[in-house]
């Protein structure tokens, strides 16, 4: 804890720094509160387009047979070329919203490649699809996390370190200002009390 001056002064600084802790406070627990909601719906939609992309791999396994089946190389059929986000804010965080993707689907020859791959580019498509939302949900909550854990770090400072330390302050510069102010009045009545003693000297001395 650093030194304070034990004036009125410095009283009124730890008084009025108190005030303006105690004020901000309530609004980083608010924005805390708010950031943790954020993640806890981020983590809910990821979960929701995890289960989403799991259900449409795992339709996939009747067409196993096709693949194997087919000299064509499926990992050309589709290739993603942008994906499309957009800015949003979250509490003063700027997060990536995802949009879509915008993919090319490979030239298909009509009588040398299977009908069926029409059906697999849209899958692969959505498949891929998937897996971008998910990336810029995991960006999302990445960044959220940041903000939410120097939100925290300055809710915990405020909570057990600088508003603890400025009542303390406050208590220890009134004893002391107290104390001044009892040391002040004794001090006035001792005088006081020494200059009656004189008068008292200095009668005694003209009547004799």
């Amino acid at each position: 804890m650093a030194k304070i001056k034990h004036t009125k002064t410095e009283l009124k600084a730890q008084t009025d720094a108190l005030k303006r802790f105690q004020r901000f406070l309530p609004m980083l627990q608010l924005k805390k509160q708010q950031l943790q909601a954020e993640i806890a719906g981020i983590n809910s939609r990821f979960e929701e387009v995890r289960i989403a992309e799991k259900t449409l791999i795992d339709g996939l396994d009747g067409w196993v047979m096709l693949f194997s089946d087919t000299s064509f190389d499926l990992s050309s059929l589709v290739r993603i070329t942008k994906v499309e986000t957009d800015t949003g804010n979250i509490a003063g965080v700027s997060i990536p919203l995802f949009k879509g993707i915008s993919t090319e689907t490979a030239q298909l020859d009509l009588f040398e490649t299977a009908s069926w791959l029409d059906d697999a580019a849209d899958l692969l498509k959505q498949s891929i699809s998937y897996k971008a939302e998910m990336t810029v949900l995991a960006r999302q909550r990445e960044l959220i996390q940041e903000e939410l854990q120097m939100t925290s770090q300055r809710v915990n400072l405020f909570e057990k370190v600088k508003i603890p330390e400025c009542k303390e302050n406050i208590r220890i510069i009134r004893i002391f200002l107290g104390d001044e102010q009892t040391a002040a009045v004794a001090r006035g009545k001792i005088a006081k009390g020494r200059g009656g003693v004189v008068e008292e000297q200095l009668l005694e001395e003209e009547v004799a």
